[in-house]
C-alpha cells in the first residue's frame, strides 16, 4: 500500500511516516501543506492519503478542502482525515457520493498503530473508517441543517436579520411588517428548530448560532 501524508507538525509527520514504514506501508510523500498534498497525490497516485484538517497557510480547514478536491479529482485514492478536530463544514461534499473510500479518525482516540493501519487499509480498499464521535457530530449537524430547511422564506429572512444583531423593532422595519408579526415568526423559528423555553439557554442566541453554522457550510 502506498500513501501520502499531509501533516503540518514535523514531529507527527515524520513519526507517522516511520511507524507506517515499519508496518510495510510505502510512504510516497510526507508534506506539510495543502498545495504540496495535491501535487504529491497527482505525482504519486497513492492508494490513500492521510490528511490533517488544519494545514498551512491558514491553519483552518485547508486540509479538508484539499480532501474534497482529491475526492473529485482522484476518486480511486482513499481519503483518511486524521485530526484532533471534528469539522462538519465540508462533510456534505466529502461524503456527498457516499462513505466508500473515506475515513475520519481523531488523533487522541487512536492508541494502536495496528488499528490505524487497519483503518488505512480499509479506506484504500474502498471501505470506511469513521470514529463514532465523528459520526455523532456529523449526524447532529445534518439534523440541524434539515431543521433550518423547514423554515419558511420569511422566517429565514427574520433569522438572517436576527443574526445581524437586530432587535425585533429593527427586523420589523427592515421587512416592513409589524413587531407582532416578527414575534410570531420568531416563535415559529423556535418551534421548528426544536428550541423549547429554557431558564438557562437563550433561544435567540441558539437559533442564530444554528443559522450561522449552516450558512458557513453553504458558503464554503
Amino acid at each position: 500500500m502506498r500513501v501520502v501524508i499531509a501533516e503540518d507538525s514535523a514531529i507527527l509527520r515524520e513519526g507517522l511516516a516511520q511507524l507506517l514504514a515499519l508496518r510495510g506501508v510505502v510512504v510516497a510523500a510526507a508534506v506539510q501543506d495543502a498545495a504540496a498534498l495535491l501535487d504529491a497525490v497527482a505525482a504519486h497516485r497513492p492508494d490513500a492519503a492521510v490528511i490533517d484538517i488544519r494545514l498551512p497557510p491558514g491553519h483552518t480547514d485547508e486540509g479538508l478542502r484539499a480532501a474534497v478536491t482529491l475526492r473529485c479529482d482522484h476518486p480511486d485514492t482513499g481519503i483518511l482525515i486524521f485530526s484532533q478536530y471534528v469539522e462538519t463544514a465540508y462533510a456534505d461534499r466529502l461524503f456527498g457520493e457516499g462513505f466508500a473510500g473515506v475515513g475520519y479518525l481523531l488523533k487522541e482516540r487512536v492508541v494502536d498503530i495496528a488499528e490505524f493501519t487497519d483503518a488505512l487499509e480499509r479506506v484504500a480498499a474502498g471501505g470506511t473508517a469513521l470514529d463514532p464521535e465523528v459520526v455523532g457530530r456529523l449526524f447532529k449537524a445534518s439534523r440541524r441543517a434539515q431543521a433550518l430547511e423547514r423554515l419558511t422564506p420569511r422566517e429565514r429572512d427574520v433569522l438572517a436579520l436576527m443574526a445581524e444583531g437586530r432587535s425585533n423593532r429593527s427586523v420589523a422595519a427592515a421587512l416592513t411588517v409589524t413587531e407582532r408579526a416578527v414575534e410570531k415568526h420568531i416563535a415559529g423559528i423556535f418551534t421548528k428548530l426544536d428550541l423549547p423555553p429554557s431558564d438557562t439557554e437563550h433561544r435567540r442566541v441558539l437559533a442564530v448560532l444554528r443559522y450561522l453554522e449552516t450558512a458557513g457550510r453553504t458558503d464554503a
